[in-house]
């Protein structure tokens, strides 16, 4: 069986661990952790880097930064993981759905605007399988009517938009160093916080409510409870391992999106009769995160996953639209938004990792679609 995911490891993981071990300091914010920092800070050019246990906990930090309170609106895609959408529902916040484009799962720029009321605070955007969002667009919105903008990264690490990394260009951005995800460490995340005047604040909140890393950086004396908060920062363990991965990021680089391609070359002549192939804007890079198909339907989409399982090959849909969740709909009638759920029931995604053998898949489906 050719799994779906496999995640990548460097050979220094142990290594970087062993050295924690030996520096006798494995809780968080240690020497590992400035490590990381200083990586993601220099190479794509985040004011302020904060690693988190997961990217569930940088968009919770991310919504309490934002001050979001009871009936305050949040602009977030249906078509996106839960935790977008629950980080802001957990403060109170009412969820205001936008749906996917048409040519693309992300979402909507040009619907944004209709979905601002006077109690829109914030418009989240989530740059699916990192291919960008229109930044301008969205950007220009949220100047227009003094919104703040997050960018849901979480499968957009070195990615780009007009040569601009993702997650420099909101206000704050969230990414995912889930195992699935380009380089990982099993569970971790990262906030960045491109405005400074969060930059104060994301430290306290990610330190438990207390001021505790200024403390430890000899600026204050004592430290104390100070504001709200709880326990974003993962261990040293954690970014040990994720610093090893970083070291190797150009290298996976390469090979993901060297498969990418290879799938879309070899799967272009079947396009429009049996599915749509992904659309990467000329604004936008491919960063090699997820290949996909968009079937005709949900009956062939789960024909086509039927069939490669019985191929040996693991393929998997995607998110659930939102706003038709059980959790939605227990307070809110079902929205119209076709596009959201066309990706819903239509999008199936293949196997795609450093070492995955592509040419064994490729050929599994062309075969599958030339008898279909």
């Amino acid at each position: 069986m050719i799994k779906f995911n496999k995640p990548y490891f460097s050979g220094k993981e142990s290594e970087y661990i062993q050295q924690v071990i030996a520096n006798g300091h494995t809780s968080g914010n240690g020497f590992f952790t400035e490590k990381c920092h200083q990586f993601f800070q220099q190479k794509y050019g985040f004011k302020k880097v904060l690693l988190t246990t997961s990217c569930t906990d940088a968009l919770e930090m991310a919504a309490m930064l934002l001050n979001i309170q009871p009936g305050d609106e949040v602009i977030i895609p249906s078509f996106t993981f839960v935790s977008t959408a629950l980080a802001f529902e957990r403060q109170g916040a009412e969820i205001v759905f936008a749906d996917s484009r048409p040519d693309n799962p992300g979402i909507d720029e040009d619907k944004i605007e209709s979905l601002i009321t006077p109690k829109t605070k914030a418009i989240v955007v989530m740059h699916y399988a990192g291919i960008a969002c229109d930044m301008d667009k969205i950007m220009s919105v949220a100047n227009k009517y003094n919104l703040f903008v997050l960018e849901d990264a979480a499968l957009a690490i070195d990615s780009y938009y007009k040569g601009k990394p993702l997650g420099t260009i909101g206000h704050l951005a969230c990414f995912s160093f889930h195992e699935t995800k380009n380089i990982q460490c099993g569970e971790g995340g990262m906030l960045a916080i491109n405005d400074i005047q969060f930059e104060k604040r994301a430290e306290i909140i990610w330190e438990k409510g207390t001021n505790r890393a200024e403390f430890f950086r000899g600026e204050i004396n004592k430290y104390g409870w100070v504001d709200t908060g709880s326990s974003f920062l993962p261990s040293e363990i954690t970014a040990a391992f994720l610093l090893a991965q970083t070291e190797d990021i150009e290298k996976v680089q390469k090979r993901r999106i060297e498969i990418w391609n290879n799938y879309y070359l070899a799967l272009k002549p079947f396009e429009g009769k049996h599915f749509q192939l992904p659309l990467i804007p000329d604004y936008a890079t491919n960063t090699g995160h997820a290949f996909y198909l968009i079937m005709n339907s949900e009956k062939e989409r789960d024909l086509f996953i039927r069939a490669m399982q019985e191929n040996g090959i693991q393929t998997s849909f995607h998110y659930q639209s939102l706003h038709k969740s059980a959790f939605y709909l227990k307070s809110h009638t079902d929205k119209n938004l076709p596009y959201s759920n066309r990706y819903s029931e239509c999008l199936v995604r293949l196997p795609l990792y450093f070492d995955v053998n592509e040419n064994i898949i490729i050929d599994k489906i062309s075969r599958y679609f030339l008898i279909s």
